[in-house]
């Protein structure tokens, strides 16, 4: 059994309102609120970034 999932599989994802806001200080002493869009681009920038291992055998 692997703990490797393809970037095939399908996950569930089951969204709930968020509590509190989430922000960041950018480099001109701004708040920015952190959106959901910047979430999926930051993972989908990771995802094309991903390595798979070599096989071993």
């Amino acid at each position: 059994m692997s703990l490797q999932t393809s970037s095939t599989d399908k996950v569930e994802v089951i969204r709930q309102q968020q509590a509190l806001p989430c922000s960041y200080i950018d480099a001109q002493g701004r708040e920015v609120p952190i959106t959901e869009e910047m979430i999926q681009s930051a993972c989908a920038d990771l995802e094309k970034k991903l390595v798979k291992p070599a096989r071993q055998g």
